[in-house]
Protein backbone atom coordinates (compact mmCIF):
# COMPACT_ATOMS: atom_id res chain seq x y z
CA UNK A 1 0.00 0.00 0.00
CA UNK A 2 2.87 2.30 0.82
CA UNK A 3 4.44 1.63 -2.59
CA UNK A 4 1.19 2.37 -4.38
CA UNK A 5 0.88 5.69 -2.55
CA UNK A 6 4.51 6.48 -3.41
CA UNK A 7 3.92 5.74 -7.14
CA UNK A 8 0.75 7.88 -7.16
CA UNK A 9 2.60 10.83 -5.60
CA UNK A 10 5.38 10.52 -8.18
CA UNK A 11 2.85 10.40 -11.02
CA UNK A 12 1.03 13.47 -9.71
CA UNK A 13 4.30 15.36 -9.42
CA UNK A 14 5.44 14.22 -12.88
CA UNK A 15 2.29 15.37 -14.72
CA UNK A 16 3.32 19.05 -14.83
CA UNK A 17 6.64 18.04 -16.38
CA UNK A 18 4.81 16.57 -19.38
CA UNK A 19 2.18 19.31 -19.68
CA UNK A 20 2.55 21.74 -22.52
CA UNK A 21 2.65 25.46 -21.73
CA UNK A 22 0.33 27.84 -23.56
CA UNK A 23 3.33 29.71 -25.03
CA UNK A 24 4.93 26.57 -26.43
CA UNK A 25 4.73 26.16 -30.19
CA UNK A 26 1.72 24.28 -31.43
CA UNK A 27 2.41 20.63 -32.13
CA UNK A 28 1.25 18.78 -35.22
CA UNK A 29 -1.32 17.02 -33.02
CA UNK A 30 -2.59 20.42 -31.77
CA UNK A 31 -3.12 21.58 -35.34
CA UNK A 32 -4.77 18.31 -36.42
CA UNK A 33 -7.21 18.57 -33.52
CA UNK A 34 -7.96 22.17 -34.48
CA UNK A 35 -8.55 21.25 -38.13
CA UNK A 36 -10.90 18.46 -37.03
CA UNK A 37 -12.74 20.83 -34.71
CA UNK A 38 -13.11 23.22 -37.64
CA UNK A 39 -14.39 20.42 -39.88
CA UNK A 40 -11.76 21.82 -42.23
CA UNK A 41 -12.11 19.05 -44.82
CA UNK A 42 -15.83 19.68 -45.26
CA UNK A 43 -15.43 23.45 -44.95
CA UNK A 44 -12.74 23.49 -47.63
CA UNK A 45 -14.90 21.39 -49.97
CA UNK A 46 -17.99 23.56 -49.44
CA UNK A 47 -15.94 26.74 -49.86
CA UNK A 48 -14.46 25.44 -53.11
CA UNK A 49 -17.96 24.59 -54.37
CA UNK A 50 -19.10 28.16 -53.65
CA UNK A 51 -15.99 29.58 -55.28
CA UNK A 52 -16.50 27.36 -58.32
CA UNK A 53 -20.00 28.79 -58.83
CA UNK A 54 -18.65 32.34 -58.61
CA UNK A 55 -15.74 31.47 -60.88
CA UNK A 56 -18.16 30.03 -63.45
CA UNK A 57 -20.10 33.30 -63.55
CA UNK A 58 -16.95 35.40 -63.75
CA UNK A 59 -15.41 33.26 -66.49
CA UNK A 60 -18.62 33.45 -68.51
CA UNK A 61 -18.63 37.25 -68.36
CA UNK A 62 -14.97 37.39 -69.39
CA UNK A 63 -15.34 34.81 -72.17
CA UNK A 64 -18.43 36.52 -73.57
CA UNK A 65 -16.39 39.69 -74.09
CA UNK A 66 -14.05 37.82 -76.43
CA UNK A 67 -16.73 35.54 -77.85
CA UNK A 68 -20.22 37.11 -77.75
CA UNK A 69 -21.71 33.95 -79.31
CA UNK A 70 -20.61 31.65 -76.50
CA UNK A 71 -22.19 28.26 -77.13
CA UNK A 72 -25.46 27.40 -75.47
CA UNK A 73 -23.85 24.40 -73.81
CA UNK A 74 -21.26 26.52 -71.98
CA UNK A 75 -23.01 26.52 -68.59
CA UNK A 76 -23.42 22.74 -68.44
CA UNK A 77 -19.90 22.04 -69.72
CA UNK A 78 -18.26 24.53 -67.37
CA UNK A 79 -20.33 23.29 -64.42
CA UNK A 80 -19.10 19.75 -65.14
CA UNK A 81 -15.46 20.88 -65.43
CA UNK A 82 -15.65 22.84 -62.17
CA UNK A 83 -17.46 20.00 -60.41
CA UNK A 84 -14.64 17.65 -61.43
CA UNK A 85 -12.09 20.21 -60.24
CA UNK A 86 -13.70 20.40 -56.79
CA UNK A 87 -14.37 16.66 -56.52
CA UNK A 88 -10.78 15.74 -57.34
CA UNK A 89 -9.08 18.47 -55.31
CA UNK A 90 -6.49 16.84 -53.00
CA UNK A 91 -7.95 18.36 -49.81
CA UNK A 92 -6.19 15.99 -47.40
CA UNK A 93 -2.82 16.61 -49.01
CA UNK A 94 -3.41 20.38 -49.02
CA UNK A 95 -4.31 20.24 -45.35
CA UNK A 96 -1.18 18.26 -44.51
CA UNK A 97 1.15 20.76 -46.17
CA UNK A 98 -0.56 23.64 -44.34
CA UNK A 99 0.13 22.25 -40.84
CA UNK A 100 3.63 23.77 -40.53
CA UNK A 101 2.18 27.22 -41.26
CA UNK A 102 -0.24 26.84 -38.36
CA UNK A 103 2.63 25.70 -36.15
CA UNK A 104 4.71 28.70 -37.17
CA UNK A 105 2.02 31.28 -36.44
CA UNK A 106 0.11 29.83 -33.49
CA UNK A 107 1.11 28.64 -30.04
CA UNK A 108 -0.34 25.72 -28.17
CA UNK A 109 -2.47 28.20 -26.20
CA UNK A 110 -3.73 29.88 -29.38
CA UNK A 111 -4.85 26.54 -30.77
CA UNK A 112 -6.55 25.63 -27.48
CA UNK A 113 -8.45 28.95 -27.50
CA UNK A 114 -9.50 28.50 -31.14
CA UNK A 115 -10.64 24.95 -30.38
CA UNK A 116 -12.68 26.24 -27.45
CA UNK A 117 -14.39 28.81 -29.67
CA UNK A 118 -15.09 26.53 -32.62
CA UNK A 119 -16.35 23.81 -30.26
CA UNK A 120 -18.88 26.24 -28.81
CA UNK A 121 -22.41 26.62 -30.25
CA UNK A 122 -21.51 30.03 -31.77
CA UNK A 123 -18.32 28.61 -33.27
CA UNK A 124 -20.25 25.72 -34.79
CA UNK A 125 -22.79 28.20 -36.19
CA UNK A 126 -19.95 30.19 -37.77
CA UNK A 127 -18.66 27.04 -39.42
CA UNK A 128 -22.13 26.09 -40.63
CA UNK A 129 -23.08 29.52 -41.99
CA UNK A 130 -19.74 30.67 -43.42
CA UNK A 131 -20.12 29.01 -46.84
CA UNK A 132 -23.55 30.62 -47.35
CA UNK A 133 -22.21 34.00 -46.20
CA UNK A 134 -19.31 33.68 -48.64
CA UNK A 135 -21.62 32.67 -51.50
CA UNK A 136 -23.99 35.58 -50.90
CA UNK A 137 -21.07 37.96 -50.51
CA UNK A 138 -19.48 36.77 -53.75
CA UNK A 139 -22.77 37.11 -55.62
CA UNK A 140 -23.10 40.67 -54.34
CA UNK A 141 -19.49 41.43 -55.25
CA UNK A 142 -19.57 39.78 -58.69
CA UNK A 143 -20.71 42.83 -60.71
CA UNK A 144 -18.09 45.02 -59.02
CA UNK A 145 -15.39 42.39 -59.44
CA UNK A 146 -16.29 41.82 -63.07
CA UNK A 147 -16.04 45.57 -63.81
CA UNK A 148 -12.78 45.84 -61.90
CA UNK A 149 -11.23 42.94 -63.81
CA UNK A 150 -12.52 44.30 -67.11
CA UNK A 151 -11.01 47.73 -66.39
CA UNK A 152 -7.75 46.09 -65.30
CA UNK A 153 -7.68 44.00 -68.45
CA UNK A 154 -8.03 47.18 -70.53
CA UNK A 155 -5.13 48.76 -68.61
CA UNK A 156 -2.99 45.70 -69.30
CA UNK A 157 -3.84 45.87 -73.00
CA UNK A 158 -3.03 49.59 -73.07
CA UNK A 159 0.22 49.02 -71.19
CA UNK A 160 1.44 46.44 -73.66
CA UNK A 161 -0.04 47.93 -76.86
CA UNK A 162 2.90 50.36 -77.40
CA UNK A 163 5.33 47.49 -76.89
CA UNK A 164 3.71 45.62 -79.78
CA UNK A 165 4.06 48.61 -82.09
CA UNK A 166 7.72 49.22 -81.28
CA UNK A 167 8.80 45.59 -81.12
CA UNK A 168 8.35 45.16 -84.88
CA UNK A 169 10.33 48.28 -85.85
CA UNK A 170 13.53 47.18 -84.21
CA UNK A 171 13.88 50.16 -81.87
CA UNK A 172 11.50 51.40 -79.22
CA UNK A 173 10.33 54.98 -79.32
CA UNK A 174 11.67 57.17 -76.57
CA UNK A 175 10.47 60.38 -74.99
CA UNK A 176 12.79 63.32 -75.56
Amino acid sequence: MKRLLYVLVLLILAVPVFAQNADDPATKDDVILYLRTMHSHDLMKRTMEVQAQSMQQLLKVQLQKDNPNLSAGYDARMAKLLSDLVKNMPVDELTEVMIPSYQKHFTHGDIEAMNAFYSSPVGQKVLEELPAVMQEGMQAAMPMLSKYLSDWQEKVKAEFAPAKQTSGSGSPTSDK
